[in-house]
Protein backbone atom coordinates (compact mmCIF):
# COMPACT_ATOMS: atom_id res chain seq x y z
CA UNK A 1 0.00 0.00 0.00
CA UNK A 2 1.48 3.38 -0.94
CA UNK A 3 2.43 5.67 1.74
CA UNK A 4 0.25 8.62 2.08
CA UNK A 5 2.12 11.94 1.77
CA UNK A 6 0.28 14.72 2.87
CA UNK A 7 2.13 17.66 2.25
CA UNK A 8 0.41 16.71 -1.42
CA UNK A 9 -3.22 17.23 0.13
CA UNK A 10 -1.96 20.52 1.54
CA UNK A 11 -0.67 21.77 -1.60
CA UNK A 12 -3.58 20.96 -3.31
CA UNK A 13 -6.41 22.42 -1.37
CA UNK A 14 -3.84 25.63 -1.55
CA UNK A 15 -3.92 25.38 -5.36
CA UNK A 16 -7.88 25.47 -5.33
CA UNK A 17 -8.23 28.27 -2.56
CA UNK A 18 -5.59 30.30 -4.50
CA UNK A 19 -7.69 30.16 -7.80
CA UNK A 20 -10.85 31.32 -5.71
CA UNK A 21 -9.24 34.17 -3.90
CA UNK A 22 -7.67 35.52 -7.84
CA UNK A 23 -11.06 35.03 -9.13
CA UNK A 24 -12.53 36.63 -6.50
CA UNK A 25 -10.38 39.92 -6.56
CA UNK A 26 -9.44 39.82 -9.92
CA UNK A 27 -12.98 39.37 -11.58
CA UNK A 28 -14.94 39.96 -8.37
CA UNK A 29 -13.92 43.13 -6.53
CA UNK A 30 -10.82 44.43 -8.50
CA UNK A 31 -12.56 47.01 -9.88
CA UNK A 32 -13.97 48.63 -6.43
CA UNK A 33 -10.62 49.55 -5.43
CA UNK A 34 -8.21 49.63 -8.79
CA UNK A 35 -8.78 53.14 -8.60
CA UNK A 36 -7.40 53.47 -5.06
CA UNK A 37 -3.92 53.63 -6.98
CA UNK A 38 -1.58 56.52 -6.30
CA UNK A 39 1.75 57.71 -4.82
CA UNK A 40 0.63 55.80 -2.37
CA UNK A 41 -1.89 53.17 -2.69
CA UNK A 42 -4.40 51.76 0.02
CA UNK A 43 -4.37 49.39 2.11
CA UNK A 44 -7.03 47.25 -0.10
CA UNK A 45 -5.46 48.12 -3.28
CA UNK A 46 -1.98 46.22 -2.25
CA UNK A 47 -3.98 42.85 -1.08
CA UNK A 48 -5.50 42.92 -4.05
CA UNK A 49 -2.34 43.06 -5.83
CA UNK A 50 -0.57 40.81 -3.91
CA UNK A 51 -3.01 38.16 -4.14
CA UNK A 52 -4.18 38.23 -7.73
CA UNK A 53 -0.17 37.79 -8.23
CA UNK A 54 0.83 35.95 -5.29
CA UNK A 55 -1.65 33.74 -5.49
CA UNK A 56 -1.52 32.62 -9.21
CA UNK A 57 -0.10 29.58 -8.10
CA UNK A 58 -2.85 27.72 -7.94
CA UNK A 59 -2.48 26.34 -11.67
CA UNK A 60 1.14 25.67 -11.34
CA UNK A 61 0.90 23.73 -7.99
CA UNK A 62 -1.76 21.83 -9.46
CA UNK A 63 0.34 20.93 -12.76
CA UNK A 64 3.41 20.57 -10.48
CA UNK A 65 1.48 17.75 -8.22
CA UNK A 66 0.67 16.16 -11.84
CA UNK A 67 4.86 15.90 -12.64
CA UNK A 68 4.90 14.90 -8.85
CA UNK A 69 2.48 12.09 -8.38
CA UNK A 70 2.65 10.45 -11.95
CA UNK A 71 6.00 11.00 -13.32
CA UNK A 72 8.99 8.61 -13.03
CA UNK A 73 6.48 5.37 -12.66
CA UNK A 74 6.01 2.42 -14.66
CA UNK A 75 3.38 2.38 -16.67
CA UNK A 76 1.49 2.02 -20.37
CA UNK A 77 0.22 5.20 -22.32
CA UNK A 78 -2.73 3.13 -22.24
CA UNK A 79 -3.11 2.43 -18.65
CA UNK A 80 -2.41 6.25 -18.03
CA UNK A 81 -5.04 7.52 -20.26
CA UNK A 82 -7.33 5.03 -19.63
CA UNK A 83 -7.04 6.06 -15.72
CA UNK A 84 -6.54 9.91 -16.03
CA UNK A 85 -8.22 10.39 -19.18
CA UNK A 86 -12.02 10.02 -17.31
CA UNK A 87 -10.93 11.63 -14.37
CA UNK A 88 -10.70 14.88 -15.63
CA UNK A 89 -13.49 14.44 -18.92
CA UNK A 90 -16.28 13.11 -16.88
CA UNK A 91 -16.52 15.73 -13.93
CA UNK A 92 -16.28 18.30 -16.92
CA UNK A 93 -19.34 17.35 -18.50
CA UNK A 94 -21.07 16.64 -15.48
CA UNK A 95 -20.75 20.13 -14.15
CA UNK A 96 -20.85 21.74 -18.12
CA UNK A 97 -24.73 20.52 -18.00
CA UNK A 98 -25.58 20.22 -14.35
CA UNK A 99 -24.81 24.31 -14.26
CA UNK A 100 -26.30 24.97 -17.65
CA UNK A 101 -29.41 23.62 -16.33
CA UNK A 102 -29.16 25.34 -13.38
CA UNK A 103 -28.42 28.86 -14.73
CA UNK A 104 -31.40 28.60 -17.31
CA UNK A 105 -33.47 27.66 -14.25
CA UNK A 106 -32.29 30.49 -12.06
CA UNK A 107 -33.02 32.85 -15.38
CA UNK A 108 -36.47 31.63 -15.97
CA UNK A 109 -37.55 31.43 -12.79
CA UNK A 110 -35.48 33.90 -10.38
CA UNK A 111 -33.29 36.58 -11.87
CA UNK A 112 -32.71 37.34 -15.74
CA UNK A 113 -29.12 36.25 -15.80
CA UNK A 114 -26.74 37.09 -18.85
CA UNK A 115 -27.58 33.69 -20.61
CA UNK A 116 -28.29 33.28 -24.23
CA UNK A 117 -30.08 30.01 -23.48
CA UNK A 118 -28.67 26.55 -22.75
CA UNK A 119 -27.54 25.21 -26.50
CA UNK A 120 -25.34 28.81 -26.22
CA UNK A 121 -24.30 28.23 -22.65
CA UNK A 122 -23.26 24.63 -23.07
CA UNK A 123 -21.16 25.26 -26.31
CA UNK A 124 -19.18 28.76 -25.54
CA UNK A 125 -18.91 27.66 -22.23
CA UNK A 126 -17.21 24.44 -22.62
CA UNK A 127 -14.58 26.36 -24.40
CA UNK A 128 -14.20 28.51 -21.29
CA UNK A 129 -15.47 31.37 -23.53
CA UNK A 130 -18.42 33.13 -21.14
CA UNK A 131 -18.54 34.34 -17.84
CA UNK A 132 -19.99 30.97 -16.05
CA UNK A 133 -17.42 28.75 -17.82
CA UNK A 134 -14.32 30.72 -18.42
CA UNK A 135 -12.33 28.26 -15.84
CA UNK A 136 -13.10 25.36 -18.19
CA UNK A 137 -9.78 26.42 -20.23
CA UNK A 138 -8.08 24.62 -17.74
CA UNK A 139 -9.78 21.38 -18.66
CA UNK A 140 -8.30 21.72 -22.48
CA UNK A 141 -4.49 23.15 -21.15
CA UNK A 142 -4.68 19.62 -18.68
CA UNK A 143 -5.91 17.52 -21.00
CA UNK A 144 -3.10 18.26 -23.44
CA UNK A 145 -0.58 18.00 -21.14
CA UNK A 146 -1.91 14.42 -20.25
CA UNK A 147 -1.59 13.51 -23.94
CA UNK A 148 2.10 14.56 -24.03
CA UNK A 149 3.16 12.76 -20.42
CA UNK A 150 4.20 9.29 -21.43
CA UNK A 151 6.27 10.61 -23.51
CA UNK A 152 8.06 12.31 -20.79
CA UNK A 153 7.43 9.93 -18.70
CA UNK A 154 9.80 7.13 -20.80
CA UNK A 155 12.27 10.11 -21.03
CA UNK A 156 12.66 10.51 -17.29
CA UNK A 157 12.27 7.16 -16.54
CA UNK A 158 16.12 6.87 -18.40
CA UNK A 159 17.64 10.35 -16.90
CA UNK A 160 19.27 11.68 -13.79
CA UNK A 161 18.67 14.96 -12.28
CA UNK A 162 21.31 16.44 -13.81
CA UNK A 163 19.47 15.70 -17.79
CA UNK A 164 15.93 17.10 -15.81
CA UNK A 165 18.31 20.24 -14.44
CA UNK A 166 19.26 20.80 -18.15
CA UNK A 167 15.78 20.91 -19.66
CA UNK A 168 14.72 23.49 -16.33
CA UNK A 169 16.83 25.30 -17.18
CA UNK A 170 15.96 26.40 -20.70
CA UNK A 171 12.24 26.51 -19.62
CA UNK A 172 13.39 28.89 -17.10
CA UNK A 173 14.74 31.05 -19.68
CA UNK A 174 10.93 30.82 -21.91
CA UNK A 175 9.59 32.00 -18.89
CA UNK A 176 11.52 34.65 -18.83
CA UNK A 177 11.22 35.84 -22.08
CA UNK A 178 7.97 34.62 -23.10
CA UNK A 179 5.98 35.18 -19.91
CA UNK A 180 7.94 37.89 -18.18
CA UNK A 181 9.48 40.02 -20.06
CA UNK A 182 7.69 39.26 -23.26
CA UNK A 183 10.46 39.37 -26.08
CA UNK A 184 11.61 36.98 -28.39
CA UNK A 185 14.68 35.03 -27.26
CA UNK A 186 17.01 34.70 -30.64
CA UNK A 187 16.63 30.82 -30.29
CA UNK A 188 13.27 28.86 -30.48
CA UNK A 189 12.55 27.57 -27.63
CA UNK A 190 8.94 25.72 -27.69
CA UNK A 191 9.54 22.21 -27.02
CA UNK A 192 10.75 23.82 -23.54
CA UNK A 193 7.90 26.08 -22.85
CA UNK A 194 5.14 25.70 -20.39
CA UNK A 195 2.75 24.28 -18.62
CA UNK A 196 5.03 20.86 -18.93
CA UNK A 197 7.84 22.35 -18.26
CA UNK A 198 6.01 22.74 -14.52
CA UNK A 199 5.55 19.12 -14.84
CA UNK A 200 8.75 18.20 -14.92
CA UNK A 201 9.64 20.77 -12.03
CA UNK A 202 6.91 18.76 -9.48
CA UNK A 203 8.71 15.93 -10.12
CA UNK A 204 12.07 16.88 -10.21
CA UNK A 205 11.27 19.18 -6.60
CA UNK A 206 9.83 15.92 -5.06
CA UNK A 207 13.24 13.61 -5.76
CA UNK A 208 15.78 15.47 -6.06
CA UNK A 209 18.64 15.78 -3.65
CA UNK A 210 20.29 18.61 -4.03
CA UNK A 211 21.12 20.16 -0.67
CA UNK A 212 20.48 23.59 -1.35
CA UNK A 213 16.96 22.79 -2.33
CA UNK A 214 16.44 21.03 1.11
CA UNK A 215 17.14 23.56 3.08
CA UNK A 216 14.07 25.41 5.29
CA UNK A 217 14.50 29.07 4.71
CA UNK A 218 15.94 28.72 0.98
CA UNK A 219 12.68 27.86 0.62
CA UNK A 220 11.42 31.22 2.64
CA UNK A 221 14.02 32.97 0.52
CA UNK A 222 12.74 31.83 -2.62
CA UNK A 223 9.23 33.14 -1.88
CA UNK A 224 10.01 36.64 -0.49
CA UNK A 225 12.36 36.77 -3.78
CA UNK A 226 9.29 36.57 -5.49
CA UNK A 227 6.74 38.46 -3.66
CA UNK A 228 8.85 41.46 -3.33
CA UNK A 229 10.04 41.31 -7.61
CA UNK A 230 6.24 40.64 -7.89
CA UNK A 231 4.77 43.64 -5.76
CA UNK A 232 7.45 46.03 -7.22
CA UNK A 233 6.73 45.62 -10.54
CA UNK A 234 2.67 45.14 -10.03
CA UNK A 235 3.08 49.08 -8.66
CA UNK A 236 5.58 49.69 -11.40
CA UNK A 237 3.04 48.64 -14.05
CA UNK A 238 -0.42 49.86 -12.74
CA UNK A 239 -2.55 52.78 -13.10
CA UNK A 240 -5.98 53.90 -11.71
CA UNK A 241 -7.38 51.37 -14.63
CA UNK A 242 -5.26 48.79 -14.11
CA UNK A 243 -3.64 46.56 -11.37
CA UNK A 244 -0.69 44.57 -13.34
CA UNK A 245 -0.73 40.74 -12.88
CA UNK A 246 1.95 38.76 -13.85
CA UNK A 247 1.44 35.65 -16.24
CA UNK A 248 0.82 32.38 -14.61
CA UNK A 249 4.28 30.99 -16.03
CA UNK A 250 6.43 34.39 -15.70
CA UNK A 251 9.32 33.60 -13.71
CA UNK A 252 8.57 34.98 -10.49
CA UNK A 253 5.35 32.63 -10.88
CA UNK A 254 8.25 29.60 -11.40
CA UNK A 255 10.48 30.52 -8.53
CA UNK A 256 6.86 31.54 -6.45
CA UNK A 257 5.42 28.37 -6.78
CA UNK A 258 8.89 26.07 -6.16
CA UNK A 259 8.89 28.09 -2.74
CA UNK A 260 5.71 27.21 -1.72
CA UNK A 261 6.25 23.65 -2.90
CA UNK A 262 9.67 23.12 -0.92
CA UNK A 263 7.96 24.71 1.85
CA UNK A 264 5.29 21.97 2.30
CA UNK A 265 7.74 19.65 1.85
CA UNK A 266 10.68 20.29 3.58
CA UNK A 267 8.93 21.57 6.80
CA UNK A 268 6.61 18.60 6.56
CA UNK A 269 3.51 20.07 6.97
CA UNK A 270 1.40 17.76 8.93
CA UNK A 271 -1.37 19.09 10.98
CA UNK A 272 -3.99 17.13 13.32
CA UNK A 273 -7.65 17.11 13.84
CA UNK A 274 -9.90 19.42 12.64
CA UNK A 275 -7.36 21.15 10.51
CA UNK A 276 -6.29 18.29 8.81
CA UNK A 277 -9.64 16.93 8.26
CA UNK A 278 -10.76 19.91 6.27
CA UNK A 279 -7.36 20.35 4.46
CA UNK A 280 -7.98 16.73 2.94
CA UNK A 281 -11.41 17.58 2.60
CA UNK A 282 -10.49 20.51 0.03
CA UNK A 283 -8.00 18.33 -1.43
CA UNK A 284 -10.67 16.09 -2.18
CA UNK A 285 -12.51 17.90 -3.67
CA UNK A 286 -10.74 20.46 -5.54
CA UNK A 287 -11.04 19.61 -9.17
CA UNK A 288 -15.20 19.09 -8.63
CA UNK A 289 -15.15 23.16 -6.83
CA UNK A 290 -12.49 24.08 -9.65
CA UNK A 291 -14.94 23.68 -12.44
CA UNK A 292 -17.97 24.49 -10.05
CA UNK A 293 -16.66 28.10 -8.50
CA UNK A 294 -16.82 30.26 -11.08
CA UNK A 295 -20.59 29.82 -11.59
CA UNK A 296 -21.17 30.38 -8.41
CA UNK A 297 -19.25 33.44 -8.27
CA UNK A 298 -20.59 35.05 -11.03
CA UNK A 299 -24.37 34.21 -10.38
CA UNK A 300 -23.81 35.43 -6.38
CA UNK A 301 -22.30 38.79 -7.81
CA UNK A 302 -24.70 38.79 -10.24
CA UNK A 303 -28.08 38.22 -7.76
CA UNK A 304 -26.52 40.35 -5.10
CA UNK A 305 -24.07 42.95 -6.72
CA UNK A 306 -22.63 44.73 -3.83
CA UNK A 307 -24.63 44.88 -0.84
CA UNK A 308 -21.86 45.14 2.06
CA UNK A 309 -18.95 47.28 2.64
CA UNK A 310 -15.79 46.05 0.20
CA UNK A 311 -14.23 43.83 2.66
CA UNK A 312 -17.20 41.83 3.99
CA UNK A 313 -17.93 41.33 0.53
CA UNK A 314 -15.26 40.06 -0.40
CA UNK A 315 -15.10 37.89 2.05
CA UNK A 316 -18.59 36.67 1.70
CA UNK A 317 -17.86 36.16 -2.03
CA UNK A 318 -14.65 33.59 -0.56
CA UNK A 319 -16.55 32.00 1.68
CA UNK A 320 -19.58 31.45 -1.03
CA UNK A 321 -17.45 30.26 -3.84
CA UNK A 322 -15.45 27.68 -1.46
CA UNK A 323 -18.27 26.32 0.46
CA UNK A 324 -21.45 26.05 -1.63
CA UNK A 325 -19.33 23.91 -4.29
CA UNK A 326 -18.39 21.66 -1.48
CA UNK A 327 -21.68 21.57 -0.12
CA UNK A 328 -22.97 20.13 -3.76
CA UNK A 329 -19.92 17.72 -4.36
CA UNK A 330 -21.14 16.55 -0.20
CA UNK A 331 -24.58 16.30 -1.14
CA UNK A 332 -23.79 14.44 -4.75
CA UNK A 333 -21.15 11.98 -3.04
CA UNK A 334 -23.73 10.72 -1.21
CA UNK A 335 -26.26 9.43 -4.65
CA UNK A 336 -25.13 6.30 -6.08
CA UNK A 337 -22.47 6.08 -9.42
CA UNK A 338 -22.48 10.11 -8.68
CA UNK A 339 -18.95 10.22 -7.21
CA UNK A 340 -16.97 9.10 -9.58
CA UNK A 341 -18.16 11.67 -11.91
CA UNK A 342 -18.07 14.83 -10.27
CA UNK A 343 -14.18 15.43 -9.62
CA UNK A 344 -13.75 13.90 -6.20
CA UNK A 345 -10.35 12.25 -5.58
Amino acid sequence: MKKHIFYFDALRALAIISVILVHVFDGGTRHLIVADYGAIPSLNWLVCSFIINFFRIGVPLFLMLSGALSLGRDWTIKSFLSKRLPRIIYPFLFWLFFLSICLVFISSFIYPLKISGFFSLITVGALGKNNYFYQDWFFWMILGTYLIMPVFNKWIQHSDMRELEYFLFFWLITCLFDFTLRMPFPIKLSYFTSPIGLVVLGYYLRYTERELLKKKHFAILLILFSIGSMMICSYLFSSTSLIYRFDRYAIFMAFNAAGVFLLFKNFDFNPKGIVRDFITKVAQYSYGIYLAHVAVLSVTIELFEKTLSYNLWTISLVLITLFVPMGLLYLFSHIPHLKNIIGIK
